[in-house]
């Protein structure tokens, strides 16, 4: 080209000199007219495909590649596809060159002008010309591979589904040379990535294993991306393959049997070794059969191969020999890792040992890949106790000048940590953490959170270090860490825990200068858990108030917002808090931020509308949060570090200090709920006005027979039932061996329609069945139900059959304030002669004859 596009060479110098931007514009414009010119063909001069027939062979090459290279500079070319094409056609293989690299860069695959070439591309990839070419035509190799790379480089669906037979063909036909069965495995390689169902693995298995066996490293190197490519699309049409996969790496690694020309600095094509271990990572299971289908001696094969990689492999004087000889390696680890505890120990402690020696060598790449892939490592059974052995050497890479390398030094300290570890552990990182960079703090004080929560045999540690943190490092800090501390100490009443907080975090508030984060917990932990406290010299509930509030000034409108609720608690509590908060609430009143005067205003109103053991149930401390399978926490984790993270695998397996606590916590919750069974089912009335037992007593029946009231063991999800009630449209109300109650109401303003429907669900009849609704000076009622349903008179009442319903119809109006729901008593016979009675409340309180209203955004 240098020789002949004289014009070419003197259009890239006269762009090269230019010395401005604009300038470089005019002269490719005035370029791409000059070329417009040129092709414009009309008459005798125009082709059957578009092209100028008067142009020479020298003139259209020039042209097209002064086209290309406007095109690379990033300029649109939107003209010359009919001489780009009349190129391909032609059997000369300059211009056949010029061509194929035209057509990859201008076209795509769905221009209307790549019909017309379809079948030159076809002819030229699976019609192969003669071996030796004449007067400058191409030969079988050349013809083929611009053929096959232009077909990988044109995007387009609808020339992949075109041409993917013709290459797949080439790839396995027995004439194709090594040069063009590389470009074949490539080209399918690009087509299979942007059309992943182009090909059925369970048929093309077989062609591969073929393909594997070709004594070319080239054809070998190709063939396993294409492997490798497909395998993670669906790696189980493709564990076949694995014997001559582990074969190729035998004879790599153990028989060096490599052409010269595939020896990079004395290692046997290194890119194959790693493909082909990257390959066999994708099958942990048929790896770790052992015995099973004859496996027995590839297995050991692969055993072999590893552990020879293992010993051979050190450090060189050689960079470019060391970064070969290293990828290999750290592929082997994480075969190692991928093949867990079902592949040989031997491997393990080996590689357990290499790895020990790169995180302490002077070069920080290996350093770093050393301490990546040993955190991998670590999370193998019963790799915890030589990894200790290396906890000193990565405690000096936590101080390491490069960030990287602390943060995958921090990572394998995570990893590594277990109970008999983790306080050392822990205050390591806290007390670096003093010195450590903004960008690694916060991944720093996450993971000391997660650490201390995950491994605490004694939750005030956990405090302790939380408060640590806060201290050292509180802007980086989040709210999710301490709600995770308030969850905590919430949902673990027993032994003195609570009270230690709240004492550990008044002491934290007192100093006038304190971070903002131990206020709100302070705030939050004082107003649930400070009457623990209150009695102890220097923190009385006044004193825990002046404390807090020295803070107001200085905190921003969320801290406030705490610190109100917090104060109403107190107020609550202590008598002689309350004309401390009275004139913080009356000021609040009026603050320019809605939640802190929406929480000064209701507070302030609270003692007014309501009784004060109303007051005091709202304001009693919060009950225990929901325990999730997963903390917040670890979800941050997830969030920054993804899901391969082997810290996000760590946190996600609970410790055996998690697990002892979550037994006790459930044991507490189980015998918390036992005792409050007992207190309910032992009350023969109920005041609580939104409860779902009416004040009704069961008392004799008809005849004088003694009555059977609610059963004691649905009495809790009664209690459930009625509060879903409360806030959803339809729902069961009661439900026994006997009888189910379901509710269906709607409000409109002041008006409700509420269907009541009782079920029979024993298997016999209900007989004498009767529901008595008490009348309310509140709301005016409307009743129909099923004939018999709404009698007074005890021998009265429907009979409601097996698997049937007897239905009440309630209209009513609200007329005047009110805070109990109405009473329903329900009775009915079984055909043993029993009678029941349930005194129940029905679901219809003050907050249903609310409405919503909409506020228009910006008003």
């Amino acid at each position: 080209m240098s020789s002949q596009a004289r014009g070419l060479q003197n259009f890239i110098s006269d762009l090269r000199n230019v010395k401005s931007k604009e300038d470089e514009q005019k002269r490719v414009d005035k370029e791409l007219a000059n070329i417009r010119k040129k092709f414009t063909a009309t008459g005798k001069q125009l082709a059957e495909d578009g092209s100028n027939n008067s142009l020479s062979s020298y003139q259209r090459k020039k042209y097209v590649w002064k086209l290309v290279y406007i095109h690379v500079l990033g300029y649109d070319v939107d003209f010359g596809h009919a001489e780009v094409l009349a190129l391909v056609r032609s059997t000369n293989y300059s211009e056949k060159h010029v061509g194929y690299t035209a057509l990859s860069l201008l076209m795509r695959g769905d221009d209307p002008m790549m019909n017309s070439i379809l079948n030159t591309i076809r002819k030229d990839m699976t019609n192969p010309a003669p071996a030796k070419a004449k007067n400058n035509g191409p030969t079988t190799d050349t013809a083929q591979s611009l053929a096959l790379c232009s077909i990988a480089n044109i995007t387009g669906l609808e020339l992949i589904q075109s041409l993917h037979t013709e290459v797949q063909h080439t790839l396995v036909a027995k004439s194709s040379t090594p040069c063009v069965k590389k470009k074949a495995a490539l080209c399918l390689l690009r087509l299979v990535r942007t059309s992943p169902k182009l090909i059925s693995g369970k048929e093309f298995a077989q062609h591969m294993s073929v393909l594997l066996q070709d004594r070319h490293l080239g054809v070998l190197t190709s063939a396993t991306s294409l492997m490798y490519g497909l395998a993670q699309q669906n790696a189980q049409d493709y564990e076949t393959l694995i014997p001559y996969a582990i074969h190729i790496l035998g004879m790599l690694v153990l028989k060096k049997a490599c052409a010269r020309e595939y020896l990079y600095y004395r290692t046997p094509s290194p890119w194959l070794q790693i493909k082909l271990l990257k390959f066999l990572q994708f099958y942990p299971q048929a790896l770790g059969q052992g015995n099973e289908n004859g496996k027995d001696e590839h297995i050991t094969q692969l055993a072999s191969v590893v552990s020879k990689i293992l010993t051979e492999t050190d450090v060189s004087d050689s960079i470019n020999k060391s970064n070969a000889d290293h990828a290999i390696l750290f592929e082997a680890v994480n075969l190692i890792c991928t093949w867990g505890s079902a592949g040989p120990a031997v491997l393990r402690e080996g590689a357990m040992k290499l790895l020990g020696k790169f995180i302490s060598v002077r070069e920080p790449n290996i350093r770093y890949l050393g301490l990546l892939t040993m955190a991998k490592l670590a999370q193998l059974e019963g790799t915890a106790e030589s990894i200790k052995k290396h906890q000193a050497t990565v405690l000096v890479s936590l101080k390491d000048a490069d960030i990287s390398v602390r943060r995958r030094a921090l990572d394998l300290l995570f990893v590594m940590c277990d109970t008999d570890n983790a306080e050392r552990i822990v205050d390591e990182l806290v007390a670096h953490l003093v010195m450590a960079d903004a960008a690694i703090r916060e991944e720093m004080v996450l993971k000391i959170a997660i650490l201390a929560e995950k491994y605490a045999t004694d939750l005030r540690w956990y405090v302790d270090t939380i408060l640590k943190l806060i201290s050292i490092s509180g802007d980086h800090v989040s709210d999710t860490i301490w709600h995770r501390v308030v969850q905590i100490v919430t949902n673990h009443p027993q032994g003195d825990l609570q009270a230690y907080t709240a004492a550990t975090l008044l002491v934290a508030a007192s100093p006038r200068r304190c971070h903002e984060t131990a206020v709100r917990v302070a705030a939050y932990v004082l107003g649930e858990f400070g009457f623990l406290v209150a009695e102890r010299p220097g923190m009385s509930g006044e004193e825990q108030f002046r404390i807090l509030h020295q803070h107001w000034a200085t905190v921003d409108a969320q801290t406030r917002g705490i610190l109100v609720s917090t104060y109403a608690k107190l107020a609550n509590l202590y008598e002689e808090c309350r004309p401390l908060v009275a004139p913080v609430f009356a000021r609040c009143k009026n603050s320019v931020d809605v939640e802190i005067q929406q929480r000064s205003a209701e507070f302030s109103a609270m003692r007014e509308a309501f009784s004060p053991e109303a007051v005091e149930d709202l304001l009693r401390e919060m009950p225990p949060f929901e325990d999730k399978k997963q903390s917040a926490l670890e979800q941050r984790l997830r969030e920054k570090e993804g899901e391969d993270s082997a810290a996000v695998a760590k946190a996600a397996r609970p410790s055996a200090a998690q697990r002892e606590r979550a037994a006790q916590s459930k044991a507490a919750a189980r015998a918390a709920e036992e005792v409050a069974a007992q207190q309910a089912a032992q009350q023969n009335e109920i005041d609580d006005p939104i409860s779902p037992i009416s004040d009704g007593s069961p008392g004799a029946g008809p005849l004088d027979k003694p009555t059977v009231g609610i059963p004691k063991d649905v009495i809790p999800a009664m209690r459930k039932a009625f509060s879903n009630l409360c806030t959803s449209p339809s729902g069961v109300l009661f439900e026994n061996s006997l009888l189910q109650v379901g509710v269906k109401h709607e409000y409109v303003g002041a008006q409700g329609r509420i269907s009541v429907f009782f079920g029979n669900l024993s298997k016999s009849p209900l007989t004498h069945f009767r529901a008595i609704i008490d009348e309310s000076d509140h709301l005016k009622m409307q009743k129909q139900g099923t004939e018999g349903l709404l009698d007074d008179a005890d021998d009265g009442g429907c009979t409601v059959a097996v698997r049937t319903q007897a239905k009440l119809l309630l209209l009513c109006e609200v007329t005047a304030p009110f805070d109990d729901a109405p009473a329903m008593r329900v009775m009915f016979e079984t055909e043993q002669g029993e009678v029941h009675e349930y005194p129940l409340r029905l679901p219809i309180v003050a907050t249903c004859f609310m409405e919503p209203v909409t506020l228009e955004p910006g008003a």
